[in-house]
């Protein structure tokens, strides 16, 4: 009897032990515990918006690589109430007071200015429409852009000007003066 006892304890020992290492860690990860994802953190560019002279106009573009195209969200400040015109220009210099340093809309294409919304063969890459400032002159955007690259867009100048883009006045949507600009560019990695 007492062979049977110290045989069937021996072997539920056993089992027990077996049980419990195959619910153990393996690489130190736990069962539950997803993989360390391989993807690259996805690439992000900024302009940092500073006011032309006689205005007071500030804010921040950011430009982050999705699926689908590149995501552009803005916070732009101090803007009077409405919409305005806002674009991605040619050079990424905003050194004259007027910012007209920055050149033209972005253009590689030769396309004609149009609304964000259409093809790429019927808009400028730098055409990002209208943000529309509320009554405390703030203005909120974020969009996925299929049009744009980030690569094609590094270094040059987001402007935001300081009337309304009619989205299909040639060449650049009679939207006034430029109020502010920025170059974009690129985030390192964290």
């Amino acid at each position: 009897m007492r062979t049977v006892s110290s045989v069937l304890s021996t072997a539920l020992l056993t089992t027990g032990l077996l049980l419990a290492g195959c619910g153990g860690q393996d690489a130190g990860q736990s069962a539950t515990e997803p993989a360390a994802s391989t993807a690259p953190a996805p690439r992000t560019a900024v302009a940092s918006l500073a006011p032309t002279e006689g205005y007071e106009t500030t804010g921040q573009v950011t430009f982050t690589e999705v699926d689908g195209g590149v995501r552009v969200e803005a916070r732009v400040e101090n803007l009077t109430p409405g919409p305005h015109g806002f674009h991605i220009h040619e050079t990424g210099d905003c050194s004259a007071p007027d910012a007209t340093s920055a050149g033209g809309h972005y253009n590689p294409q030769n396309t004609p200015h149009g609304a964000p919304d259409t093809t790429a063969s019927a808009r400028h890459m730098g055409d990002l429409g209208n943000i529309e400032a509320n009554q405390e002159g703030v203005a909120v955007y974020d969009r996925t852009d299929p049009v744009l690259d980030l690569d094609m867009i590094l270094g040059k100048a987001v402007i935001v000007h300081g009337g309304q883009d009619d989205l299909h006045s040639q060449p650049s949507g009679a939207a006034g003066p430029r109020v502010a600009c920025g170059v974009i560019e690129l985030q390192e990695a964290m």
